[in-house]
């Protein structure tokens, strides 16, 4: 496979969030915008084309400025359903993907994600904490969409077990773990923001 070629981009926004309550996590506000922001201006920076897959709330997330693609499966059956969408939808061979609630996350860990696709054979690459595969943070090759729709045609969901099936290689960030922090309930979102202000606080203090 010729390794320089379009790279595609797509938030996986299309959960419905129940430990959240139903909220969409999205459109919650981290530090002032849309969670999801974060991981535009970090993708954007990294891909050719980008795309937002989600299932309710679709004007608002048109609202961003990019193309807003719901689950070709059905509605609400997982992130790999956003990714199949993505793969179908969209005119690349390589396909990044990040989750809408990891706003830890820069452009560039996702350029080393995709360097590590690059440099290797393998069909996909995950992210590594340094204790366990982060699923939903992948660079994976666009020719595996046969075998993603037959797996979820089937009935499967789980992402690694998809992924297991194929070349799988790993990006390492164990030594920056907390980078895949994400928000699943009100109490994290509330003790990231916490965390954050604190942060910025101790950036922004001056020494008497």
């Amino acid at each position: 496979m010729n390794r320089q070629t379009k790279v595609a981009g797509v938030i996986l926004a299309g959960g419905l969030a129940r430990r959240m309550g139903g909220k969409d996590k999205g459109l919650l506000l981290y530090n002032g915008q849309p969670m999801i922001a974060c991981a535009i201006n970090a993708m954007a920076q990294v891909v050719e084309q980008l795309a937002i897959n989600a299932n309710r709330n679709l004007e608002q997330y048109q609202e961003f400025g990019y193309p807003v693609i719901n689950d070709l499966t059905g509605t609400f059956d997982g992130p790999l359903a956003g990714v199949l969408a993505a793969m179908t939808r969209l005119n690349a061979e390589i396909l990044l993907t990040l989750p809408c609630d990891t706003p830890l996350i820069e452009a560039g860990h996702l350029q080393t994600l995709l360097t590590r696709f690059i440099e290797t054979d393998a069909q996909v690459v995950a992210g590594f904490d340094g204790s366990r595969i982060q699923p939903t943070m992948l660079a994976v090759s666009t020719g595996l969409r046969g075998s993603l729709q037959s797996y979820l045609s089937e009935g499967g969901r789980k992402v690694e077990t998809w992924l297991n099936r194929h070349s799988l290689q790993l990006a390492d960030f164990s030594r920056d773990p907390g980078i895949f922090a994400n928000i699943n309930t009100p109490d994290e979102l509330s003790a990231r923001q916490r965390e954050s202000m604190a942060a910025a606080g101790a950036i922004t203090e001056k020494p008497d």
